[in-house]
């Protein structure tokens, strides 16, 4: 199924996100992981690639599998990084063969001494305007509701958002954030700037205090006291801060469907436990586990 048709449905969905092994030796362990998420029957896993498409064939491999194996929609990440238009046509061509029908575009973190003013795509929107000319594949992209780390302030990072979109971007998923008002905010920013494309809030469940500093490298994400409280008093005890972190997750989400927001994608970082606790806290609230989005439709 494409994203774009999930989401205009207009009921309550919940996905997670899981990432390919970086070598082969790995790869057992990442597929097993990533077949028990899948059998929470999520309503569509995305699954990442590294930088600079090193672990493209397994990006392929798992997203297929969740479609083929366990009936589970997906959706690839493709980055500008290290992609030639050669090499990007014969990817989605590879996709499309597969039966994967969304592909999440993305500039891609940029390796230290790279230029990627030599590479044929400098932005997602340009990667986004390749894939639909030769393509009908649905393809997202991401945004950053605390901004861009590059932009010079978010009025910028909106407009090239608003790029985006005008290229085919059809759907975006946002990066971490752990204040959902900051969420709230960046929406009303991005419907004021005309953009009305649907929104998938990511959420990230942090469950061991040392994914705090990466979390806030990655996205510039803001700590709210709450969170820092939590992870002062918990993040010396393992299970604790485990079971502290998904509650606080969970307790975003169901803010977020409170007050009208129907996409959650979790960050699982390939946890099948973390997604099926998640799934667990949720599962009155998005009754999704086993149920296909067609029954669900009639239940809201």
């Amino acid at each position: 199924m494409k994203l774009s048709e999930l989401f205009g449905k207009k009921i309550p969905t919940l996905s997670f996100e899981v990432f390919p092994p970086k070598t082969s030796g790995n790869y057992d362990t990442v597929k097993t992981a990533t077949a028990e998420i899948a059998k929470l029957k999520p309503d569509f896993m995305s699954v990442t690639c590294g930088a600079g498409g090193k672990t493209d064939i397994y990006t392929a491999d798992i997203a297929a599998s969740l479609s083929r194996d366990y009936g589970v929609t997906s959706i690839a990440h493709m980055t500008c990084v290290g992609t030639s238009r050669e090499n990007a046509e014969k990817r989605i061509r590879e996709l499309e063969k597969l039966g994967i029908e969304n592909i999440l575009a993305l500039r891609g973190d940029i390796p230290d001494g790279f230029d990627i003013n030599k590479c044929d795509f400098r932005h997602a929107s340009e990667l986004t305007a390749f894939v639909k000319s030769i393509s009908d594949i649905c393809v997202g992209g991401a945004c950053y509701p605390e901004c861009h780390p590059e932009a010079a302030n978010i009025n910028e990072d909106i407009s090239h958002i608003k790029e985006k979109v005008n290229a085919g971007c059809e759907f975006l998923t946002t990066q971490m954030f752990f204040d959902n008002n900051i969420f709230y905010k960046y929406l009303c920013k991005l419907r004021d700037a005309g953009i009305n494309t649907p929104v998938v809030a990511g959420i990230m469940p942090i469950t061991h205090a040392s994914q705090v500093e990466r979390a806030v490298k990655l996205s510039g994400s803001c700590m709210p006291s709450r969170f820092l409280d939590i992870v002062d008093r918990f993040g010396s005890d393992a299970a604790a801060m485990k079971q502290a972190g998904i509650i606080y997750a969970t307790e975003q989400i169901i803010d977020l469907l409170a007050n009208g927001i129907n996409a959650v994608h979790v960050y699982s970082m390939n946890k099948p436990d973390v997604a099926a606790k998640i799934q667990e806290n949720l599962s009155c609230i998005i009754p999704s586990a086993g149920v296909s989005v067609q029954d669900r439709h009639a239940l809201f």
